[in-house]
C-alpha cells in the first residue's frame, strides 16, 4: 500500500483496513499530523520501516492474538519478522550459570534456524540476543521504548549490532522514552511473535512471567530451565514447570516440540510470499545460487560473486533457504541441491 492510498483509506475508509474489531470500534480518526510524521520518520534512514498490518511483513502469528499493534516501527533486516523464532526471556540480574546456559541455548536454536526473540533487557535478554549476534544469526528486540531510544543504555552495542542481521522493533513513537507501564504492555508481543517462551531465569514477581502467561493464553508453548531450589533465581521457573511448562534440560526439549510448528509457520510463509517451484526455471536469482557453494560460503564471498546490494542478497537468500535451495550454517551458507 503506497502512502497516497493509506492516507485516503484511513480517512474514508477504516473498515476496509484489516484491523482489529476493537480498533474499528474505536472510530479511527487518524491525525495526518501523526501519519506525516511517520512516514518522514520511515523515509529518515533506508533501514527505517513501518510495518502495517496488512502489509506482507507484518507478522503472521502476531496477528492471531487478542490485540495485535495496529503499526510497528522497525529498525534494521525486516525479513527477521519472517523467521520461525522462539521467546528467550529471564532476570535482569541473571546468575553466571544463567547466562552461560541463556548463550548456549541460543545459539543451538539459532544454528537449527529458530529466529530468537527477546526484549533487549540487562541479564538472560542480553545473552540471548548476543549469542545470535556471535554468530551472525538474526533475532528480533521488541522494545518498551520507541525505537530511537536506546535502553538500557549499557546494551548500545547490542543496539547497533542486532541491526545487521535482525532487527529492532516497537508499538511505541520512535522518541518514546523508558516508561514502566510499557514494558509489561509489550511483553504480549514479544510472545505473540514467537513459537513459544523460554524462561531461563525468573523470581516469582518476575516480568518474564507475565510473558510467559501471555505466551500460553496466545495457544503458544512454555519453557522453563530448572535451577537450585535454593535460588531464588529460579523460584519463578519451579512454578511454571508445576503450571505445566516443559522442562529444558537441552535444546533437545525445545526443537522436539517447536519442529513441527517451525516448519508449518515456513510452509505458510512460503504460501504468503509465493515461493515455490523445483526447476530452474522458476528460480527468479539463479545468479545469486552460483554465488552459493556446496561447502560454507560466506555473506561477504556471496555479495562480492553476485555483485548485488547486501540487502538484495540477504533478501534472495532467506527466499532460497525457504525454498529448500540452500541452508544457513555457522559462518554463512551452503548449497543443498543442484537446479
Amino acid at each position: 500500500m503506497d502512502v497516497a492510498e493509506l492516507r485516503q483509506r484511513l480517512t474514508h475508509e477504516p473498515q476496509a483496513l484489516p484491523l482489529p474489531e476493537s480498533l474499528l470500534q474505536s472510530h479511527l480518526s487518524p491525525d495526518h499530523a501523526l501519519v506525516d510524521a511517520a512516514l518522514g520518520w520511515q523515509q529518515a534512514e533506508d533501514n527505517h520501516h513501518l510495518i502495517c498490518f496488512d502489509d506482507l511483513h507484518y507478522p503472521p502469528l502476531l496477528k492471531q492474538i487478542n490485540d495485535p499493534p495496529p503499526l510497528l516501527f522497525l529498525k534494521g533486516n525486516r525479513d527477521a519478522l519472517l523467521f520461525p523464532s522462539l521467546a528467550i526471556v529471564g532476570s535482569r540480574r541473571a546468575t553466571p550459570g544463567g547466562l552461560r546456559v541463556t548463550y548456549q541455548l541460543a545459539t543451538e536454536l539459532a544454528i537449527n534456524s529458530i529466529g530468537i526473540t527477546s526484549g533487549m533487557a540487562l541479564g538472560i535478554d542480553g545473552s540471548a540476543h548476543q549469542a545470535a549476534i556471535d554468530i551472525d544469526k538474526p533475532s528480533v528486540a521488541v522494545l518498551g521504548t520507541g525505537v530511537d531510544v536506546i535502553y538500557p543504555k549499557r546494551h548500545r552495542h547490542i543496539y547497533n549490532d542486532i541491526q545487521k542481521d535482525g532487527c529492532i522493533v516497537s508499538e511505541f513513537w520512535p522518541n518514546v522514552k523508558p516508561y514502566s507501564g510499557n514494558f509489561p504492555k509489550r511483553n504480549r508481543i514479544i510472545s505473540g511473535l514467537t513459537i513459544g517462551t523460554l524462561v531461563v531465569e525468573a523470581t516469582l514477581k518476575s516480568g518474564s512471567l507475565i510473558t510467559a502467561r501471555l505466551a500460553n493464553e496466545q495457544g503458544r508453548e512454555v519453557f522453563a530451565v530448572p535451577g537450585s531450589v535454593l535460588s531464588e533465581q529460579s523460584e519463578g521457573c519451579h512454578q511454571l514447570l508445576r503450571d505445566g511448562a516443559k522442562l529444558v534440560e537441552s535444546v533437545s526439549d525445545i526443537l522436539e516440540e517447536v519442529t513441527a510448528l517451525s516448519h508449518f509457520h515456513l510452509e505458510e510463509l512460503k504460501a504468503r510470499h509465493h515461493i515455490g517451484g523445483e526447476n530452474a526455471s522458476d528460480l527468479p536469482f539463479s545468479s545469486l545460487l552460483a554465488s552459493v557453494g556446496y561447502e560454507a560460503t560466506t555473506i561477504d564471498d556471496v555479495v562480492e560473486h553476485s555483485g548485488k546490494t547486501i540487502e538484495l542478497v540477504l533478501e534472495q537468500l532467506l527466499e532460497l533457504e525457504l525454498q529448500g535451495w540452500i541452508s544457513a550454517v555457522p559462518g554463512g551458507y551452503i548449497r543443498l541441491k543442484r537446479s
